[in-house]
């Protein structure tokens, strides 16, 4: 029982993490709450579903389509609705809540409200300590972690890392250095859409695909971003990993944790909150520095 806790809750977290990096890089880079982030997920959660059962095409083919297609359409979207008013947050929030809700009724029209399964992408089960742990599970942890990697390497250690961090810590300032800082929140967008499909991928054969299924991920993630501190990338995977440990521990002993598990990983949320207002690795407010 306890390794299956452990999996579940890496799993969970993992899922969580590459969700809460892409909307933390976004709203760090371009200061915009992108309510549509988690319905990319769903998007490439259908795709694996349409790709292999629909078309039948084999899985690495329909991993790349995929991942390609969720970030087109992210970019799309992105450069069509978003670009020209980031700087109005309401209106961005607004806009991005009516897209996310147009992907949804899209899905329902082409799918049906009905909940599907897309293939596993590795078969099979392994036995750990009496307790068989399938290899899709370890295979999301194994993703989640070389993506996660990559992240980070791709931020502290390239240009184009550098760039997107100048372009968050001062957008003006990145400017007058010659970063072109449109190109810069573009390509952070096409990296968010990104980790959000390579989510979507790998716990479509883990969830059940239905156009509803971004909704609860957003509140959990909005949750999680708040927690770790807004724009931190580390505050977001840490606090990805706790809320996804709380849920697990709620599921796995909690009678009707199943049912709980939303509510009782947000009241955690709220009591480190009320204990550090400003989140895991925010900055303080600006009342408090006064």
């Amino acid at each position: 029982m306890f390794q299956a806790f452990v999996i579940q809750a890496l799993v969970t977290g993992g899922v969580y993490a590459l969700l809460a990096v892409g909307f933390s890089l976004i709203f760090g880079v371009a200061r915009m709450v992108n309510l549509a982030h988690t319905s990319f997920l769903m998007l490439a959660a259908y795709g694996m579903f349409y790709t292999t059962y629909r078309l039948g095409l084999d899985i690495f083919t329909a991993i790349l389509i995929s991942l390609v297609a969720t970030v087109v359409i992210g970019l799309v979207s992105y450069k069509l609705f978003i670009d020209r008013i980031r700087e109005h947050e309401v209106t961005v929030m607004l806009i991005t809540l009516a897209l996310a809700t147009i992907f949804q009724e899209c899905m329902v029209l082409a799918f049906g409200a009905h909940f599907r399964e897309a293939p596993t992408l590795i078969p099979g089960f392994v036995e750990l300590m009496g307790v068989k742990i399938s290899y899709q599970h370890l295979l999301t942890i194994a993703v989640v972690a070389v993506v996660l990697v990559a992240i980070w390497l791709l931020l502290t250690r390239t240009k184009l890392g550098i760039a997107i961090r100048a372009t968050a810590q001062d957008t003006e300032v990145a400017n007058l250095m010659g970063i072109n800082v449109s190109r810069i929140l573009f390509i952070a967008m096409g990296v968010a859409a990104g980790l959000a499909a390579i989510a979507g991928i790998v716990v479509a054969p883990l969830w059940v695909v239905y156009p509803y299924m971004w909704m609860n991920p957003l509140v959990m993630i909005m949750a999680i971003v708040v927690l770790g501190g807004l724009g931190s990338i580390k505050g977001s995977v840490i606090g990805a990993f706790i809320i996804g440990l709380v849920e697990a521990a709620v599921v796995f002993y909690l009678p009707g944790g199943a049912f709980l598990r939303g509510a009782i990983a947000l009241l955690v949320m709220v009591i480190l909150l009320v204990v550090r207002p400003e989140g895991l690795y925010g900055i303080v407010f600006e009342e408090e520095r006064l």
